[in-house]
């Protein structure tokens, strides 16, 4: 298995930048593409991609997007992070019901919190340095009547109706508001806003936000007569029809608060073979050479799950660093007996315990209790059973006796408990 990450860069095997976003599957729908082409070949460029604060992190959605910055900053473009300030207050159109309102001071925490996420993965140093904005600098001095005359006349009902988040809503029982009708204007004035003070000439974004990214490009030929441009990444989901990045109604956050690295690092290594390769292009920086071994791998292979640890290896470090990452892998191999669970990082094995079936016991509960408390057995008989059949574990020890106590000698003051080959069970000792 890699121990090494592959660097962030180009792959020069490709004749344009243009045309390793294409074969890494970026790009679902974009204008004109041989313009698009051209404009990424020459000289640099100044492009954005925008992020609204409707919760406290960034998820994997968003990391296709993060990525995609980072490659055209590899190019030598300069990037514009902007996180919604202002948009962020109002919330774009969801496809069945209205956006519950947050208050000012919530906008304003996770305005803060998603510009540090952003600031990861972007650099901010040399000729191609990245900038952060925030829309709420231009649109909180602007009055109602200013807005209505200055952008409101540019836009066209008509057009606006057309747009598929906005058709959904209005064919739904929930209708739409003026509020979120109006998103697609303020996303416009934000391309506008950029282009203005920036140069800016590319807005990137998800091909689900393809009416609110070409508002923004019809206003500016409208205001300035200039042709701009956008392109949309495709909406990633499972080869078996599932959401991407969804597990039991729960996304897969960046934040390490809201999903550990070790649930990260399983989440990727969990890829159906069928995604894997697929994976591999969109989230992270090895080149169509590489990956094409991954692929062979995964058809003459797949037992290896080759092609699953690198991509998991790749993701979890780019999110959550090397380090953190390492220590995930030591869990995971410990857990399933490749390694000393005594020797686990206490915060890590922790981490991973809570994605286990766990339960919180008193120091001294018997090992009968603690089986079934975590359910891996039913009963105390099935697991007076399972122990006799010599199928139970305890901290890495086999369990004997039914008199056997759980104590939480594991760093953090845990216990690991496991039935047969496979279940697993944590305890927090209170």
């Amino acid at each position: 298995m890699a121990t090494t990450l592959a660097p962030q860069q180009l792959d020069d095997s490709f004749d344009t930048l243009w045309d390793e976003l294409l074969w890494r599957g970026l790009v679902h729908v974009s204008t004109d593409q041989d313009a698009l082409r051209d404009l990424l070949d020459g000289d640099p460029i100044v492009y954005y991609c925008g992020f609204d604060p409707t919760a406290p992190s960034l998820h994997l959605g968003n990391l296709v997007q993060l990525l995609t910055m980072r490659r055209l900053q590899l190019a030598g473009h300069r990037p514009l992070g902007l996180v919604g300030g202002s948009t962020g207050l109002v919330g774009d159109p969801r496809p069945t019901a209205e956006r519950t309102l947050n208050t000012r001071e919530t906008v304003e925490e996770w305005v803060a919190k998603l510009r540090a996420q952003i600031e990861r993965f972007l650099s901010f140093e040399g000729d191609s340095a990245a900038r952060m904005v925030n829309n709420l600098d231009w649109t909180a001095p602007l009055s109602a009547i200013e807005f209505l005359r200055e952008i409101g006349k540019h836009f066209r009902v008509g057009t606006m109706l057309k747009k598929d988040a906005v058709s959904a809503r209005l064919n739904s029982d929930a209708g739409i508001s003026y509020t979120e009708f109006s998103y697609q204007i303020l996303q416009g004035l934000d391309y506008l806003e950029l282009h203005r003070q920036y140069g800016c000439v590319l807005q990137t974004g998800g091909s689900d936000q393809w009416g609110n990214l070409t508002s923004g490009t019809d206003l500016i030929h409208r205001v300035e007569g200039t042709d701009v441009h956008a392109f949309g990444t495709p909406l990633i989901t499972n080869s078996d029809g599932t959401k991407f990045g969804k597990s039991e109604g729960n996304a897969i956050w960046l934040d390490a608060e809201m999903c550990s690295p070790y649930a990260m690092y399983q989440f990727w290594l969990n890829a159906d073979d069928r995604d894997v390769i697929e994976r591999l292009k969109v989230f992270t920086f090895l080149g169509r050479d590489e990956i094409a071994e991954y692929e062979r791998l995964v058809a003459d292979e797949p037992f290896r799950r080759a092609a699953q640890k690198r991509l998991a290896l790749e993701v979890t470090a780019t999110v959550h660093g090397l380090d953190l990452t390492q220590k995930a892998i030591a869990a995971s191999e410990a857990l399933f007996g490749k390694g000393e669970l005594a020797s686990l990082d206490a915060g890590t094995l922790s981490s991973a315990l809570a994605e286990l079936p766990h339960a919180t016991l008193a120091a001294g509960t018997s090992i009968i209790d603690a089986l079934v408390a975590t359910e891996l057995v039913p009963s105390g008989s099935e697991a007076r059973r399972a122990i006799k059949q010599g199928g139970v574990s305890l901290d890495g020890e086999k369990v004997t006796s039914d008199d056997a106590v759980v104590t939480g000698s594991l760093p953090g003051g845990v216990s690991v408990l496991r039935r047969g080959k496979k279940a697993l069970a944590g305890v927090f000792v209170a």
